[in-house]
């Protein structure tokens, strides 16, 4: 039954921070009005600001429902216990809460119906600033499509133009979005309802800095060679939480716990005892799926990481555990600029026979296990505590947990 409730919730969620987002990325656009823009130059700009409408559109907001949801938390505790929450925590001042925060349940209510208004505008940001970092990844991959619909640089390319004149826009819409969300986070910290509004926008330019390291990190660990598997699995797994645990999970908490009046540096080490664990069992349970999933339940065929030769934790721990006959086919496979559909399917198996399916599985298990000691470390009282499980839980598939 609650599985039930919480999926309509997190659906209702969605549909309040779809909305909320829209009306942001419209209210930024406007500021920028076309009165200084001379009027053969027009058209240009406003299939710009058209497509950041539509980049942003879908998605499972699961970034903004971890801050919704860490904010509310704290929220819940502060008012239940009104003293500190985590162990050797120092003294605080009461959060004073805003009154919106709802239902003390963990699972009633419509959460960002229920929170504070500048705190949904914090949790958007987040999501706007990650629809900047997807457009920046597509043009670095060359992937043609985007949450089922034309990548930013293939839809801005149009008819008769330059070569790369796609790709210059949407480097350039990356941008204005990453600029965006950063304006939209710092007016919503202006609000009295959140606390510690410097460092929390130190905070999230801070998530913006290691996202930029991480894809750094991330092209170089392409470089690293396949004939040395543990090198890849240290690479891949330092990437992770770089570009993807910075921002899907340690900076959402953090920025959701001190928004609700935690001490910034006691939120910043619950954020990631907590968050470092989940978003890289995210990272390693998105790439699993890759290779298992159903590709109607997943949005895309089994297998595209192969296709595209990525260079996976899955694939270092196959090469790892590989004999040399197998080790040499895995090589030469992704060695090739393309691979066909006999070769995607070879692949598959040898994850499945070399035992690197299972050995992801086991990895994942164990991180979210570190998640969950994390955040039983808290001490927060239980609608609290049930509040953060299911947030986090929704990073993880359950079959995986």
């Amino acid at each position: 039954m609650w599985i039930i409730l919480g999926l309509m919730q997190a659906s209702m969620d969605n549909r309040v921070v779809d909305r909320r987002i829209a009306e942001l990325c419209k209210e930024w656009m406007r500021k920028n009005d076309h009165n200084n823009v001379t009027t053969n130059l027009q058209p240009t700009l406003q299939a710009v600001f058209d497509e950041g409408l539509t980049a942003n559109r879908g998605g499972k907001r699961l970034r903004a429902l971890l801050a919704l949801s860490a904010f509310r938390a704290y929220s819940i505790d502060e008012q239940a216990t009104g003293k500190p929450v985590l162990k050797n925590q120092p003294e605080t001042q009461n959060s004073n809460t805003n009154n919106a925060i709802g239902n003390n349940s963990a699972h009633g209510g419509n959460l960002a119906d229920k929170t504070s208004p500048a705190m949904l505008d914090l949790a958007c940001a987040i999501e706007i600033y990650q629809t900047s970092a997807l457009i920046h990844d597509d043009i670095i991959d060359d992937s043609p499509l985007r949450r089922g619909r034309s990548s930013a640089h293939v839809a801005l390319q149009g008819e008769n133009k330059p070569n790369n004149f796609g790709t210059g826009l949407a480097l350039m819409l990356g941008n204005m979005l990453a600029t965006a969300s950063a304006d939209i986070a710092a007016t919503a910290l202006e609000s009295p309802s959140l606390h510690h509004a410097n460092e929390n926008l130190h905070m999230f330019l801070q998530m913006q800095r290691a996202v930029e390291i991480g894809q750094t990190l991330d092209l170089a660990a392409e470089t690293i060679s396949l004939k040395q598997p543990n090198e890849l699995i240290d690479a891949s797994l330092n990437v992770f939480a770089w570009k993807t645990a910075s921002y899907t999970t340690i900076a959402p908490l953090e920025l959701g716990l001190c928004a609700a009046g935690m001490t910034p540096k006691t939120a910043q080490q619950a954020a990631h005892d907590i968050g470092l664990p989940l978003g890289v069992a995210f990272q390693l349970a998105d790439d699993l799926l890759d290779a298992t999933g159903n590709p109607q339940s997943i949005g895309k065929p089994v297998g595209g990481d192969i296709r595209e030769g990525k260079h996976t934790v899955l694939l270092a721990d196959a090469l790892q555990a590989a004999d040399e006959t197998d080790q040499d086919t895995l090589i030469r496979v992704y060695r090739q600029p393309n691979r066909t559909d006999d070769e995607v399917h070879t692949v598959l198996g040898l994850f499945a026979s070399t035992g690197a399916i299972d050995s992801s599985r086991k990895r994942i298990r164990n991180l979210w296990q570190q998640t969950k000691n994390a955040i039983d470390n808290t001490n927060m009282v239980f609608a609290s505590h049930e509040t953060l499980i299911a947030a986090c839980a929704r990073f993880i598939p359950d079959e995986l947990r």
